[in-house]
């Protein structure tokens, strides 16, 4: 991820935790409230109301696809972002889970964690999600693409786990390569997304969205 990335996820996450006060410097920029509003209701097909709001990208990768991007470690992925209204009580209204394949490795991968806007001057202040994994695991960002029919998932190295066990401490990790730093994820049903809900209330409350 960008140093803008790693800062301002750190920042929040001391204050969200009841930590130190960040040093002014390592404070995260400042979000115009407007266009995250509008970046959100272009994520979630949507403006958010008081329900907790739902997004499923996916992507499954064919062989002409794979054999143009050689060097690629991923063969299929999706991806679930859930916003829930900000409280008191609820510091992180975003989280994101991600599933995935491994070209040549059996079973299936995960990861989730938190997000926050993120509006970078390097990028000509676009607006993006900001998630990271807890204890160092890295993380994703999460932008639009220009008629917000997919997201453009960007990765330097995020934690993962196998079958949807994150207390496990083994976690392994996806690491970037040539071809496996910006994966294109097109907008789908939620119903693709199913199996990345481990809480059947959750599961429920999402299948009656």
């Amino acid at each position: 991820m960008s140093r803008t990335f790693s800062i301002a996820l750190a920042a929040t996450l001391l204050v969200a935790l009841g930590g130190s006060a960040a040093r002014a410097e390592d404070e995260p920029n400042k979000v115009d409230a407007a266009k995250a509003a509008e970046f959100n209701t272009k994520l979630f097909a949507g403006p958010l109301g008081d329900k907790k709001a739902y997004a499923c990208f996916i992507r499954r990768y064919d062989a002409e696809h794979l054999a143009r991007h050689p060097q690629q470690k991923v063969s299929a992925m999706k991806l679930l972002v859930t916003a829930e209204k900000p409280s008191a009580e609820n510091s992180y209204p975003y989280s994101f889970r991600l599933g995935f394949k491994y070209r040549h490795r059996k079973g299936d991968f995960d990861s989730s964690g938190f997000c926050a806007h993120l509006q970078d001057k390097d990028t000509g202040y676009e607006v993006r999600m900001n998630c990271g994994v807890d204890c160092d695991g890295g993380g994703i960002e999460i932008g639009l693409s220009k008629n917000a029919d997919a997201t453009l998932v960007r990765l330097e190295r995020v934690r993962i786990w196998q079958n949807n066990k994150p207390d496990e401490e083994d976690g392994d990790a996806l690491q970037a390569g040539a071809d496996d730093k910006i994966f294109r994820l097109d907008r789908t049903n939620l119903k693709e997304c199913e199996s990345l809900i481990t809480e059947r209330e959750e599961l429920v409350a999402m299948r009656h969205k």
